[in-house]
């Protein structure tokens, strides 16, 4: 249900954050959209917005860019907007207390993980690359701290072997806008509670950056899987052949009692080829080289036969 009188602002960037937008769109008055400045993008270089932006002149919502959210002048137009409710998903940028004091009702935050667990910018990342078997979304009152509010709502989310990032992705952000509805709801029939989030059980999630993706095979078969399905979107799991940098987008667990070197391409298959790592078998089953597209690996093969024995550097 729509609350007409509630006024809100909304701040985030990417995809992720826009069924948010859309939901608050749906049942309050959004008053402004805060999303970071248009960021050069592809080989062009060309200024794009981000998905927030676009979805926001879509609605004729009114947008704000700010470099830094923390001048002074920027809080002055805050403050001049007059929310009741301020929500942020994914903005990028650490709130002031100076912002965080100005709706009176809050500063809401929908956060991709079940905190205090997965604190930080990469929250999804880290769950499959640690090889999590469940998840969620957390909404919480914001502080001056990062991710430490107060805990609200959650939601949890059950992550298959085989999810990768993008599927992990879409399910949490429809997710997250389903919750931010029954928080608000909750908030304003007065029947919200408040949970304090503990130091102790938390762990944090740092932004993922390309070295992330550089492939260890003196790891297991288990873990360099979950860093390849977690790394799907971007930057992508790596490893070198023969001085060449390959990416690695898609694999499966052949047998994880096998044994053999790690790094050793030891066979083909009908869809890829096989790999020894610290403990056990991985199969390669999509892969890019330089330049190209991402592709099957065994396509790739075709085109580019593999004499063994063979070994990533």
């Amino acid at each position: 249900m729509r609350v007409k009188k509630l006024r809100t602002v909304f701040m985030g960037t990417p995809g992720f954050s826009v069924p948010c937008l859309a939901k608050l769109n749906d049942i309050s008055d959004v008053v402004a959209v805060i999303t970071q400045p248009d960021k050069p993008r592809g080989r062009g270089k060309k200024l794009t917005p981000s998905p927030v932006k676009e979805y926001a002149i879509q609605k004729n919502l009114p947008v704000y860019q700010p470099e830094r959210i923390k001048s002074a002048d920027f809080i002055r137009v805050l403050e001049k907007l007059t929310p009741h409710l301020i929500v942020v998903v994914a903005f990028g940028q650490i709130l002031p207390p100076a912002i965080l004091a100005i709706p009176k009702l809050g500063c809401i935050n929908v956060h991709a993980s079940l905190l205090p667990r997965y604190r930080g910018a990469a929250p999804m990342q880290w769950c499959l690359i640690n090889g999590e078997t469940m998840t969620g979304v957390t909404t919480m009152f914001m502080d001056a701290g990062l991710d430490t509010g107060d805990m609200l709502q959650k939601a949890e989310v059950s992550i298959d072997p085989e999810m990768t990032l993008s599927e992990l992705h879409d399910i949490l952000s429809e997710k997250g806008a389903r919750l931010l509805e029954t928080t608000i709801a909750a908030l304003l029939d007065g029947t919200l509670t408040r949970e304090k989030q503990t130091d102790a059980a938390s762990n944090y999630a740092p932004p993922i950056t390309k070295q992330t993706g550089k492939i260890d095979w003196t790891k297991s078969a288990y873990a360099i899987h979950d860093l390849v399905r977690a790394l799907d979107s971007w930057p992508g799991a790596y490893a070198a052949f023969e001085g060449t940098i390959y990416k690695i987008w898609r694999t499966r667990l052949a047998d994880p009692d096998r044994k053999a070197a790690p790094g050793e391409i030891i066979a083909m298959t009908e869809r890829g080829f096989l790999v020894g790592t610290g403990k056990g078998i991985l199969e390669v089953l999509e892969i890019q080289a330089p330049g190209k597209k991402r592709m099957a690996a065994a396509d790739y093969l075709h085109g580019h036969p593999l004499s063994l024995p063979a070994r990533f550097d």
